[in-house]
């Protein structure tokens, strides 16, 4: 899912991509789409993002002189699961291209389009950030870290949402805008913080941590570098995402792209690390113990190495071969003689699977004579339908 980084990146994408363009005409959306039309149409126009948190600002900006005279538009993005903005000709638009900027001749026509494959995003006209949104903690850190902001989360222990476990607590958006799923995992192992202990808990130890008076400013600039609080690594963690260039963690992402940041992820998704999810079903992956508001009757899975996994695909791909022998009937078709006590391969009568239930034996049945020629005709059971739910598409 994009977060605060794919956000910030997307937008130095559209900048980057967009400065040297000019576009025109109306903007399309796909009939599928179930957000707002988008009433803007210039002959000439200039596109530019700004990104704040997990929301995106596009600005639609006509040129002196463009045809209808009219003033700029924006539109706010949220990316949902899967959003995205490509740069494509306009004869070769990707699939699930919900919504269409087009560039005016002269040159070859190309299109910015908004891809959602699983149509979670969402975009809202006006341009007004999404209210009670908390500071970006990519770019608006100084008031995200700094008095009063830094107050933002400090001053508001009391609020609820710090009853929760602190791996929720970091998905509101209130107090740390652009924080998302992988990100937490990421901080909280940086720290050696249980996902699950209580968030007012680890924030008021913030409270208490107060540099020495005897140290100077250096020293205390270093000391903070070294020993960053859950506040600052909210700050620094993304940071390090976006200086790996590329689109960031998303569907989008190149191979290239992705090598980088699944190399640069220590916890997320990682071997060795164990996940358990939380009360709104997200996955959270950490190490070690949980926390004491882990849920209750939660297994925790632990990731296996790649080695690990092959060779479990490989037993499932190649199972061995059954100890179990042909039947009397199987080997009468295929002409084999039968089998005797003593020619039956080891363990399959006492040696079991320790771990496989224990199930009794069922009777043989004796097959009865006919008493007459006539065969009695089986029973033909009509098919079932599958009781397994159809898959429903994300609208």
């Amino acid at each position: 899912m994009p977060e605060g980084p794919e956000l910030h990146l997307a937008s130095h994408f559209v900048n980057e991509a967009c400065s040297e363009l000019v576009f025109g005409g109306c903007v399309e959306k796909s009939p599928v789409s179930r957000n707002p039309e988008v009433p803007f149409e210039s002959s000439a126009y200039h596109i530019s993002a700004l990104a704040r948190g997990k929301e995106l600002r596009l600005t639609l900006s006509p040129l002196p002189g463009a045809q209808p005279p009219r003033g700029p538009l924006a539109l706010v993005f949220r990316f949902g699961m899967t959003g995205s903005f490509q740069l494509v000709p306009s004869d070769a638009l990707p699939s699930h291209a919900h919504l269409r900027f087009y560039t005016a001749p002269p040159g070859p026509r190309l299109a910015l389009c908004f891809v959602d494959v699983r149509r979670f995003g969402r975009w809202d006209l006006g341009g007004k950030w999404q209210p009670g949104r908390g500071p970006c903690v990519l770019l608006e850190y100084e008031q995200f870290r700094l008095c009063p902001s830094r107050e933002n989360v400090l001053r508001n222990l009391a609020d609820k949402a710090f009853d929760r476990p602190i791996c929720e607590a970091l998905l509101d958006q209130r107090f740390f805008n652009g924080i998302g799923n992988y990100l937490r995992a990421e901080i909280l192992y940086r720290l050696r913080i249980p996902p699950f202990e209580k968030a007012r808990t680890v924030l008021e130890a913030l409270q208490q941590r107060r540099p020495s008076p005897e140290l100077t400013l250096s020293q205390k600039i270093r000391a903070k570098l070294q020993n960053p609080d859950l506040l600052e690594l909210c700050h620094s963690v993304p940071k390090e995402v976006v200086q790996l260039g590329g689109k960031g963690y998303g569907p989008e992402s190149t191979e290239e792209d992705f090598a980088a940041f699944r190399a640069w992820l220590r916890c997320y998704g990682t071997p060795g690390m164990s996940s358990l999810r939380d009360r709104h079903g997200r996955t959270i992956w950490f190490q070690g113990d949980p926390g004491p508001l882990a849920p209750k009757g939660g297994k925790s899975r632990k990731k296996k190495s790649k080695g690990a996994q092959r060779g479990s695909e490989d037993q499932v791909e190649n199972p061995p071969s059954p100890n179990k022998a042909p039947s009397r009937t199987r080997r009468a078709r295929r002409g084999l003689p039968e089998q005797t006590a003593a020619q039956q391969p080891e363990g399959t009568s006492l040696q079991r699977d320790p771990e496989a239930p224990c199930v009794p034996e069922k009777g043989k049945r004796r097959r009865q004579p006919a008493t007459s020629g006539r065969r009695r005709p089986q029973k033909i059971k009509a098919d079932t339908p599958s009781s397994e739910p159809e898959e429903t598409s994300a609208s």
